[in-house]
C-alpha cells in the first residue's frame, strides 16, 4: 500500500466479540474508536465475520491496528494447555481475525497496539502462554479484575516499567498508575516479545516487540478508557499513530 505521511492514517480495530457485533453492542468498542480519532487517525471497525479473502483485503487497506479487549478468553488449546475451570468461552471468530491481522502486520511492518485480551492474543500468536486465572494460579496481592462495573469504582494499581523500554519513554519514567480489568495475563512471553512492565505482585502488564524496528506494543490495562485524561494513555495512542505515519511514508 503506497502512501504519504500527509494522507489520513487508517487504524483498524476488531470488534470485541462476534456476539457484540451482531447484537449491536458497540458502546465499549466506541472507547477504542474515540481514542484513535482523538490521536488524529481514522478509526475503522473490523468485522469478525469477514471471509479470509475480505479480511486480507481489509488489512491491506489499513496502516496499523489496535487489538481490543474482550470478555472472551483465548482458547488454551492454542497454547497447548487444558482449559481452566475459570476460563471464559473462546470466540473463534475473534481469534481468527486477530491472528490474520497480526500475520499481516508483522509481514508488512505495520504498527500494533494490543490491549488486554489483545496482549494475550498477541502473545499466543507469538507462541507464548497465558496465566488462565490469576486469582487461582498466582499469589495475588493486587486486585486485577473489575468484578462489578456498574456498582464499583474501577481499580487502579502501580506498574513497574523497564527503564530501557519504549514504554518508559512514553511514561516519562519507570512507574505508572493504570486501570485493571482482567483475570488472565501473559505467562511465558512469546518469540521476540520482551516483558517491559509488571505489577509489584509479578503479573505481566506490558510487552514490546524486539524482532525488528516495527512498533508493536501490548498492554494489559485499558488505555482507551483513560485516553481523555491520562498522559500515558494519550501517548500510547499518539505514538501508534506516529509510528503508522512513519511506516506509511516508507512504503
Amino acid at each position: 500500500m503506497s502512501g504519504s505521511p500527509d494522507r489520513p492514517i487508517r487504524i483498524g480495530i476488531p470488534h470485541r466479540t462476534r456476539k457484540e457485533e451482531t447484537t449491536g453492542q458497540h458502546d465499549k468498542l466506541e472507547n477504542y474508536l474515540r481514542a484513535v480519532r482523538e490521536a488524529g487517525a481514522e478509526a475503522v471497525p473490523i468485522s469478525l465475520g469477514l471471509s479470509p479473502e475480505k479480511l486480507k483485503a481489509e488489512a491491506a487497506a489499513l496502516d496499523a491496528f489496535v487489538l481490543s479487549g474482550s470478555p472472551a478468553d483465548v482458547d488454551p488449546a492454542l497454547f497447548g494447555e487444558p482449559r481452566h475451570k475459570e476460563s471464559a468461552k473462546p470466540d473463534p471468530d475473534r481469534e481468527r481475525t486477530d491472528f490474520a491481522l497480526l500475520g499481516h502486520a508483522f509481514a508488512e511492518h505495520k504498527p500494533v497496539l494490543a490491549i488486554c485480551y489483545g496482549i494475550q492474543s498477541l502473545n499466543v500468536f507469538r507462541d507464548g502462554t497465558l496465566v488462565q486465572d490469576i486469582p487461582t494460579e498466582l499469589s495475588m496481592e493486587i486486585r486485577h479484575d473489575w468484578e462489578n462495573e456498574k456498582k464499583e469504582p474501577e481499580p487502579f494499581h502501580k506498574v513497574q516499567i523497564d527503564p530501557n523500554s519504549r514504554l518508559a519513554q512514553l511514561a516519562g519514567g519507570s512507574e505508572a498508575m493504570v486501570n485493571s480489568s482482567h483475570h488472565q495475563s501473559v505467562a511465558v512471553a512469546g518469540s521476540n516479545l520482551k516483558v517491559v512492565a509488571r505489577t509489584e505482585d509479578g503479573v505481566v502488564e506490558a510487552v514490546e516487540w524486539t524482532g525488528d524496528e516495527n512498533w508493536v506494543m501490548g498492554v494489559q490495562w485499558h488505555p482507551e478508557r483513560m485516553a481523555q485524561k491520562d498522559a500515558l494513555a494519550k501517548a500510547l495512542f499518539g505514538e501508534l499513530v506516529a509510528a503508522a505515519k512513519r511506516a506509511a511514508a516508507e512504503k
